[in-house]
């Protein structure tokens, strides 16, 4: 199958694994965000010597509105700012003076100080391959614009165009060119060959970059597990390029958006403002689009965590240019008809439900029907009621468990702001259950190991038992969010060691065994950054 992954979901007949959620930018770096290097190995490293079988990471996509990986400007594409200034470095593509980092922050990305220092260095890479270095890669750079031309070139001009405007949104170009006529477009790709040309390398080096870290967590028996946002942003070149498979009127403007009613997170709901999909339009061309996005992403993770998993059998549709998303209906989604597409074409379904929020029966079932393992958060669990999903008694085999996720504060944080009487009831619930360590966050990641869940995840930030000032994301505030980052001296053994004593004590103690991985010519993956882990990349 697609993705090479030996162990797939659902977890089941007796599958027991644990793992820690940590985006890539949330790595240490001398360059201001983490990035796919040195520090990617070592926390594979971490991982692996802590009994970790699993990493999973946010959505790896160029960042967009609020620099979220959720609101990308394309769904193929990897952000450049993950590429690693080192292995450019050691590549010969920069140079050590070249890449002397600015004063950044060791605790936060500062986006406004990141993006033009990273897009300095890619530029400074570019005409340096131009100029005859690395001729040896030129081959496997053209191999990669050829296999991945279906997306890659569309998003080259569209990205080129972009920056050509201003920033400004495609549909503020000039009219022939946001209705993509074939005569303007044929122009702009020549005027703008350079262009296009670089933005395709950084994605040629992004990927190999990227696969690079897969190859060697696979080689230390870690798996990797993606994120694939449900929706895409409006101003993206998804929309721009296949505006038939989007809800959109004569002047391609959405006539619907995506978001969910009032819930947990949010007392207005949640407009997230991204167009809705056309699925009788998909539906005719076999989800082409949507196969084609899942097959990427497998190519470079093992597991999917599918966001919005609800949204597969129904979507709130809130009308373009409502204020808040309590005015929507709930418009019907693919269904079964959909993953059976994708199963004939993937051979496997490697996917996590996200099926979190206001959840049906018809939700559930679907999940059922496929296998897939479903969320757990214990955030969720303790609002009293003996039936509620989230509580460990209540779990089945097939889900995983996580003590939050990137949209939750952390657990210390949460903990912290619980009303007095409910933090008694958490204590008396840990100590019931001989788990209570006495720091929120390490306290119930042993609540989860110890559950019946086939997989158990949890932020770095549970495990070093951070408050709310680590937090990732709040929902629905747009600016101020995905900048958490640890620092080295943040960690320690102790509290590794004590991860592999619980992962152990529940019996989850590397799952996967190591496997028989080629590091090509016998060179060590984490010191030759000049081979790549997959061919033609």
């Amino acid at each position: 199958m697609t993705g090479n992954s030996d162990i797939v979901p659902p977890f089941q007949n007796g599958y027991r694994a644990s793992g820690m959620l940590l985006h890539v930018t949330s790595l240490p770096s001398r360059y201001g965000n983490g990035d796919f290097g040195p520090s990617a190995l070592s926390w594979i490293d971490r991982l692996a010597e802590a009994g970790q079988s699993w990493w999973q990471v946010l959505p790896l996509n160029p960042i967009g509105a609020g620099h979220s990986p959720y609101s990308s400007i394309s769904t193929f594409a990897v952000s450049g700012l993950l590429i690693s200034p080192d292995w450019l470095i050691e590549d010969g593509l920069t140079k050590t003076s070249e890449c002397m980092p600015l004063p950044f922050s060791k605790t936060a990305v500062d986006y406004d100080a990141v993006i033009p220092y990273k897009t300095r260095l890619l530029e400074t890479a570019w005409a340096r391959f131009q100029s005859g270095a690395r001729s040896d890669l030129r081959a496997d750079f053209e191999r990669f614009r050829d296999t991945q031309s279906h997306w890659l070139e569309d998003f080259a001009l569209f990205l080129a165009l972009r920056r050509r405007f201003e920033g400004a949104q495609y549909l503020q170009w000039p009219t022939e060119l946001a209705e993509r006529e074939p005569v303007a477009l044929d122009r702009m790709q020549h005027e703008m060959a350079d262009e296009i040309g670089a933005i395709c390398f950084v994605q040629f080096l992004a990927a190999r970059h990227r696969d690079r870290v897969k190859a060697y967590a696979h080689s230390k028996g870690v798996r990797i597990i993606g994120d694939l946002p449900f929706y895409v942003a409006p101003d993206s070149c998804d929309v721009w390029s296949h505006p038939e498979i989007f809800q959109l009127d004569k002047k391609h403007h959405p006539t619907f958006v995506g978001g969910v009613p009032p819930d947990y997170f949010s007392a207005d709901g949640q407009l997230w403002g991204n167009p809705v999909y056309d699925w009788d339009a998909l539906r005719r061309t076999g989800y082409d689009w949507w196969v084609s996005r899942l097959k990427l992403l497998l190519d470079h993770v093992d597991v999917i965590r599918l966001d919005h998993f609800r949204a597969f059998v129904a979507a709130w549709h809130i009308p373009e240019g409502a204020a808040t998303a309590k005015v929507g209906q709930w418009k019907p989604g693919p269904g079964v008809d959909f993953f059976h597409r994708v199963q004939k074409e993937l051979g496997a379904l490697p996917f996590i439900a996200e099926d979190l929020g206001q959840i049906t029966s018809d939700v559930y079932a679907l999940r059922d029907q496929f296998s897939f393992p479903g969320m757990r958060v214990l955030q969720f669990a303790f609002d009293g009621h003996a039936d509620n999903p989230h509580l460990p008694e209540n779990y089945v085999e097939n889900s995983v468990v996580y003590t939050g996720t990137h949209d939750n504060s952390t657990t210390r944080g949460w903990f912290d702001d619980l009303p007095q009487d409910q933090r008694d009831g958490v204590l008396r619930y840990l100590k019931q259950r001989n788990d209570d360590t006495g720091e929120a966050g390490p306290s119930l990641m042993e609540l989860a190991w110890s559950s019946v869940a086939g997989l158990a995840i949890a932020p770095l930030q549970d495990l070093l038992n951070l408050g709310k000032e680590a937090r990732m994301n709040v929902p629905g505030v747009p600016d101020g969010n995905w900048r958490w980052r640890y620092t080295e001296d943040m960690l320690s053994d102790r509290q590794f060691e004590r991860l592999r004593d619980f992962t152990k004590a529940s019996n989850r103690l590397r799952a996967i065994s190591t496997p028989d991985i080629s590091t090509r010519n016998g060179e060590n993956l984490k010191e030759n950054a000049n081979v790549s882990p997959v061919a033609g990349v």
